[in-house]
């Protein structure tokens, strides 16, 4: 598409935001977290969400308009996370979207949030093109996909159960640390002991790149619960260092491992736990050994934001009518 200004909208979990973008130029980037408060409940309510969203979108809106020193005349389009993601919070920034898109009589562009998140990279990386492979690593999400294009995707491997950021927050509740757990849990994390704290390598029987982190987070729970059996206490920043090595290994290995069998030589992190440090050096280091070129967003854009879906819009080639519904699931390879 050839839309100079874009408006963009991502609603799909706690984060409300609204950006402003020009290709792969962000002129502003306005995010609200609901951080603070869903941190009392321990994890993101549904309806408490939506019902922030909803509060915040307008006025985020005219700040991203007024930050980005343009005015509502000079927007060429809207674009929107339509999928996947909580139903509730994402029907809130598509109909705010649907109605917006139509009073300024500009098309109306509905994004795949995990292509939003591969295009994070392209924000940091102006020279980032495809074919890529891409390490999709989120709270809800861990696949490792063939970028060929812009809009053309194709799933090389796929968690079969918890996703690697779900891994971490559960693990991290355990353990008594605050939400969001995967962040706390990194921030904490010291020296891994794999003596102290023995965590299996899950396999999965009929794929050598699938993985599977359910069996890493009863593990740690169940060491958890002996040792408050024995009435013993668990050193948490040692266990916390021990299950992020054993997450980091699994992902970088099969993302390694993929990109030497598909002779891609360009590999890219995307999603919230591309933000993740051990992973990021992990992959670095192995990335810099085998001859590979690695990509990773800037850590503001590792997490939900709307620059990231404005600038996946500007490649996408499909636009929306008035009947635009959210869909609470949905592959980053299907057409709206």
């Amino acid at each position: 598409m050839n839309f100079k200004t874009i408006l963009a909208i991502e609603s799909s979990c706690d984060e409300t935001a609204v950006a402003i973008t020009r290709g792969r130029q962000v002129l502003s980037n306005i995010v609200a977290s609901q951080v603070e408060e869903h941190k009392l409940y321990g994890g993101v309510v549904p309806e408490i969400a939506s019902r922030r969203h909803a509060e915040a979108i307008y006025a985020l809106t005219e700040q991203a308009i007024s930050a980005a020193g343009i005015t509502k005349k000079d927007i060429d389009a809207v674009a929107v996370t339509t999928a996947p993601g909580l139903i509730g919070a994402l029907l809130v920034g598509v109909n705010f979207a649907k109605g917006l898109a139509m009073s300024l009589g500009v098309p109306l562009i509905p994004v795949h949030h995990l292509r939003g998140h591969i295009a994070a990279n392209y924000i940091t990386a102006p020279e980032l093109k495809p074919p890529f492979l891409c390490l999709l690593v989120s709270g809800g999400n861990s696949v490792i996909a063939k970028v060929t294009d812009y809009t053309q995707f194709e799933i090389l491997a796929r968690t079969r159960d918890d996703a690697a950021g779900e891994c971490f927050d559960k693990a991290a509740r355990a353990m008594g640390l605050s939400y969001p757990g995967g962040v706390t849990l990194d921030k904490i994390a010291t020296t891994p002991d794999f003596n102290k704290y023995p965590l299996p390598v899950p396999h999965v029987e009929d794929s050598k790149y699938d993985f599977s982190f359910s069996g890493l987070k009863t593990a740690v729970i169940n060491i958890l619960h002996n040792l408050d059996q024995k009435g013993e206490q668990c050193d948490v920043p040692v266990l916390a260092a021990t299950l992020r090595r054993r997450v980091s290994e699994i992902l970088t290995k099969s993302t390694i491992d993929l990109a030497k069998e598909t002779g891609i030589k360009t590999v890219v992190l995307a999603g919230g736990v591309s933000a993740n440090s051990e992973l990021r050096q992990m992959m670095k280091d192995v990335c810099q050994n085998e001859g590979f070129s690695l990509y990773y967003p800037e850590l503001c854009y590792c997490g939900d934001n709307a620059a990231m879906i404005g600038v996946q819009a500007a490649y996408e080639k499909a636009t929306a009518s008035s009947s635009l519904n959210a869909r609470a699931t949905m592959g980053i390879d299907e057409v709206f």
